[in-house]
């Protein structure tokens, strides 16, 4: 029997349909398994969590079927909570699938520490911005007659400070200078 006359004769059209109708079986009953395991069209809303303590934050992800994955905390907000949520990925309102991992960035506990810059002897000119670039704040500036405009002395919250010690960011630093009378 030759090529063409089998390609033209009953038994290839049979087998050709039946081939055909395996394949669109086999793909329709794939395509709902899929959509079965995958649970196609289902979702899950993430909720705000923005401002949320950690232990809230994890009680209301169980709830949504939701994993939560601590990213970062390295930055500190005073307007927000000590570990509180300053920010999740997805945002709040996406739809995604139960289980997702939502990624969260934490405030952290405090200002990281600064060590204090030496500026004794220097004129006031001279230490003001050298402490607020390092973003200390100046707080009550104190003259004493002394020969010189330099800074005397440095005290945080009453107690002396010496240059090199270690402050949070933000914090007040009184300061005593001469005033260059004697």
């Amino acid at each position: 029997m030759g090529l063409v006359k089998f390609l033209t004769s009953k038994v290839f059209f049979k087998q050709l349909a039946l081939a055909i109708v395996a394949i669109v079986v086999l793909s329709f009953l794939v395509l709902k398994w899929l959509d079965i395991t995958t649970k196609n069209g289902e979702f899950v809303v993430v909720p705000n969590l923005k401002g949320k303590s950690v232990e809230t934050v994890e009680i209301e992800l169980r709830d949504n079927d939701l994993v939560m994955q601590i990213q970062d905390s390295a930055n500190f907000n005073p307007n927000y909570p000590k570990y509180s949520v300053l920010e999740q990925n997805p945002v709040a309102g996406s739809k995604v699938k139960e289980d997702r991992k939502i990624y969260l960035i934490l405030n952290a506990s405090g200002y990281r520490k600064v060590k204090v810059p030496n500026i004794l002897k220097r004129t006031l000119r001279q230490a003001k911005p050298t402490l607020e670039a390092l973003e200390f704040k100046i707080g009550k500036i104190t003259y004493r007659d002394a020969i010189g405009e330099g800074v005397m002395s440095m005290s945080h919250n009453g107690k002396p400070l010496k240059p090199g010690a270690l402050l949070p960011l933000t914090s007040q630093i009184d300061l005593v200078v001469g005033n260059g009378e004697l």
